[in-house]
């Protein structure tokens, strides 16, 4: 997939919670760094040329952003955030060097290996959120928001298994999988299924807090923005209930559940 092209598919992404959770002048801006994100993951996993090379030029773009001068249609978009919300530049980089590890860095040892991954990876989505609602001076609603990230990521691993593995990933970190005897990670066993539990019980205390982000931000908006944690928690169940078969399909909460989630916050 040419450069070119991908940068069109993620300026043309959808973001339909943006719709739900945010109020309507604040949406076009959450969907501009939505898109942001997409074209960082696609360079970094579809891309087929040289990713390295196209990840310095995305970061040529970002500086150029914060010129206001960007080429890049994404980039574009996001110059009118950057700008009203006087957004800060490291989470823009942070979540491009996520991608730069990627294309060198094929598993993790340890569990603080794995979450400074996840530093850049999945917390810089959520800063950029609170920076359009003007909460990134609260260090404290700024960590719940870092651990609902990297919770989501996680919950994200642990379905995506497979298709990390046909990508020379592994998202499981080495020291838990020798825990739990070091399972096959191509096929179900037992063993296989107790580190996706131990995993999972890892993500669930992550996400709980979604609870600090509720009460911190409040009102409808702090409601809504707790959605996404309630959203890696029914994912979580969806696992459990799938008894942790990852092989079959890739197990997901039903837009039932995710719809009654949303309602039961959103009217709460």
């Amino acid at each position: 997939m040419e450069l070119a092209e991908i940068a069109a598919r993620a300026a043309g992404e959808n973001f339909p919670v943006g719709s739900v959770l945010f109020p309507r002048s604040l949406r076009p801006h959450i969907r501009a760094l939505y898109c942001y994100a997409r074209l960082v993951d696609e360079l970094g996993d579809a891309y087929e040329g040289d990713r390295l090379a196209a990840l310095d030029e995305l970061e040529r773009e970002v500086d150029a952003a914060f010129a206001g001068e960007a080429a890049w249609p994404v980039l574009r978009n996001v110059q009118p955030t950057i700008r009203e919300f006087d957004l800060p530049r490291e989470p823009f980089l942070r979540l491009i060097e996520a991608n730069r590890m990627d294309q060198w860095v094929s598993a993790y040892g340890t569990w603080a290996e794995l979450q400074h991954y996840c530093v850049h990876s999945a917390d810089p989505c959520g800063r950029l959120v609170l920076g359009v609602l003007r909460r990134l001076d609260d260090p404290e609603l700024v960590a719940a928001s870092d651990s609902v990230c990297t919770g989501l990521q996680l919950v994200n691993f642990l379905q995506d298994v497979p298709r990390d593995l046909e990508l020379g990933r592994i998202y499981l970190p080495a020291d838990d999988r020798r825990t739990f005897g070091d399972p096959p990670l191509d096929r179900p066993t037992e063993e296989l299924r107790g580190l996706l539990r131990f995993e999972a019980q890892r993500a669930a205390e992550l996400l709980a807090a979604g609870e600090e982000l509720r009460v911190r931000i409040g009102g409808r908006l702090g409601r809504g923005v707790a959605l996404f944690a309630r959203g890696g928690l029914a994912a979580l169940d969806a696992l459990e209930s799938a008894g942790w078969d990852i092989f079959s399909g890739r197990p997901r909460p039903s837009r039932a559940r995710l719809a009654r989630e949303a309602a039961l916050v959103l009217v709460r």
